[in-house]
């Protein structure tokens, strides 16, 4: 959904001429941008999304350095269903980076507006975010924070963004304050252990929740303060998503001990089930 400028918004960030705002959250902002480097004759200006730092947060040096960490993180992933980065500097005066823009809601958008998805839209949904995840996986990448707000749907199937949190495998899911990181009421039950607990198939689990949330119009889990949202993690699907989803839901590992990371299959593995699924 675009935005007017605000009188303290840029007019221009790097190469790219600054047109609405897309959004804002607590560290930063994101713009419609157009590049105004020259192309071939016949074609317009590239529309990207530009991600900036709040000009406040500039100054702090362990900020600067997550930024850095997102724009290698989103270099390395190479996959269809995530928002491609196209430049960046982390170096800048206020740090900023760039993606494709893509033109359609987020996911938790498109549910408020207009409820729950058709059974075989959330199939297709589903086959798309996995093949997501196995391009992230295959930068050894984690992304603790999948959740419908970090989903946009386009044109040409879902699209993962935003990986300001995401991890190398292997990492731990605290940051350098102690302050735990992903979204309570998506998270899976090792995300709340911690440490070197969480793992590939942790995004599998955030996965599931995501598809219930499409086929139920609800999140998974009761909202509120973390605690609670840890407890509703230990429980079973709800039946909507047995219902509504059931062989997609299943592929994630929903059938048998869903709350056992070992039990939960990859994307790779959960990305050869088709037969449900139309092909993309």
């Amino acid at each position: 959904m675009l935005g007017e400028l605000l009188d303290r918004s840029p007019r221009r960030i790097g190469p790219y001429r600054i047109l609405a705002r897309l959004g804002a959250g607590g560290m930063g902002e994101v713009y419609l941008g157009a590049d105004t480097r020259p192309r071939r004759a016949h074609t317009g200006p590239q529309l990207v999304a530009v991600k900036t730092v709040r000009a406040e947060l500039v100054g702090d040096p362990a900020l600067r350095d997550r930024f850095r960490r997102e724009t290698e993180t989103a270099r390395a992933v190479d996959s269809r269903f995530t928002a491609r980065l196209l430049a960046a500097d982390a170096d800048a005066a206020e740090p900023w980076l760039a993606t494709e823009y893509v033109a359609g809601p987020t996911l938790e958008r498109a549910v408020r507006a207009a409820g729950p998805l058709p059974v075989e839209t959330v199939h297709r949904l589903g086959l798309g975010l996995v093949r997501a995840l196995r391009g992230i996986h295959h930068a050894r990448v984690q992304h603790p924070d999948l959740k419908p707000a970090n989903i946009l749907l386009g044109a040409e199937g879902p699209k993962v963004i935003d990986f300001g949190i995401a991890r190398d495998f292997g990492a731990g899911t605290m940051t350098a304050t102690g302050v735990m990181v992903g979204s309570p009421g998506y998270m899976s039950p090792e995300h709340v252990r911690g440490g070197r607990h969480v793992v590939a198939a942790s995004d599998i689990f955030c996965l599931a929740s995501v598809l219930c949330y499409a086929a139920s119009g609800t999140p998974p889990f009761e909202e509120g303060p973390l605690a609670a949202a840890c407890c509703w993690s230990a429980a079973l699907w709800t039946e909507a998503l047995r219902r509504s989803v059931r062989p997609t839901g299943n592929r994630c590992g929903t059938r048998r001990r869903p709350t056992r990371a070992a039990c939960r299959p990859g994307a790779t593995v959960v990305c050869t089930f088709r037969a449900t699924a139309a092909p993309l």
